[in-house]
């Protein structure tokens, strides 16, 4: 049985993917091929490119991301991502698809069409980073005569890749959003209002899933939450091993 993951954004809450992953990993349950956008897009590169689950949230909480950022000094982002180049460089070796060792479908929402693009195939470094560029916050990625910025925007729960190609899909959302949160400013409300949009377009895709995974825990997490990025690791484990049924029913599948 060819089993797909889709794994979704969701910033610092992204780490919880890692948790799901290990947790998958230790039931037999093992992801033949890998469609994800933003964290998740990062998330299944790394996995992708051999690191094992408890490696990649080593990888994450030793690393100071935001050195690896620089101010865009322009009209349209704060911040811009070329520097991550040598980040993704130090670990991701060879900087192609072809590289990696399960095969790997990352989303971007490109600006100029207005519509969501899958990248599988040569460069990933450009694919991965446009993937992740939050609206706003980065400077748009411009990559082969394209515009692009995160994925999440119009698809954030990329499972239309794997239905022609796996047997079962199990996609992971880490965006659930909290009902009580107090918008006390600006960037509470812009961050609010993104998340929203971003939920909504999630909804019909998990009708595609044969198995979805969201823990509700992540409520209480902001995007940016990254020094928190054990707990989010604990919290993604900890909710799916307590999906004994459904594990079970899908490794009796495997092994038939």
């Amino acid at each position: 049985m060819k089993i797909g993951l889709a794994l979704s954004g969701g910033g610092a809450r992204g780490i919880a993917h890692l948790g799901v992953l290990k947790a998958l990993l230790e039931q037999g349950i093992q992801p033949a091929m890998i469609s994800g956008v933003s964290a998740g897009a990062i998330a299944g590169a790394l996995y992708a490119a051999g690191y094992h689950p408890d490696e990649v949230l080593e990888i994450i909480i030793s690393t100071n991301m935001f050195r690896f950022l620089r101010p865009a000094m322009s009209r349209v982002g704060i911040l811009k991502m070329e520097r991550t180049d040598e980040l993704y460089l130090k670990y991701l070796t060879g900087n192609e698809f072809e590289k990696l060792n399960i095969p790997l479908i990352v989303s971007a929402t490109n600006l100029n069409l207005g519509e969501t693009v899958y990248f599988s195939r040569g460069e990933l470094i450009k694919p991965l980073q446009a993937s992740s560029c939050i609206p706003v916050l980065f400077e748009p990625v411009r990559f082969n005569g394209n515009t692009y910025v995160d994925g999440g925007i119009l698809n954030n729960l990329p499972v239309e890749p794997l239905l022609d190609t796996c047997d079962f899909i199990i996609g992971v959302h880490t965006n659930p959003y909290d009902t009580q949160q107090k918008l006390t400013s600006v960037r509470a409300v812009m961050e609010r209002s993104l998340l929203l949009a971003v939920h909504y377009n999630v909804k019909e895709r998990v009708k595609r899933c044969d198995l979805f995974i969201e823990p509700g825990d992540l409520r209480r997490f902001a995007t940016f939450d990254l020094a928190k990025g054990r707990e989010i690791f604990d919290i993604g484990y900890q909710h799916t091993m307590k999906l004994v049924d459904q594990l079970t029913e899908l490794k009796e599948k495997i092994a038939s």
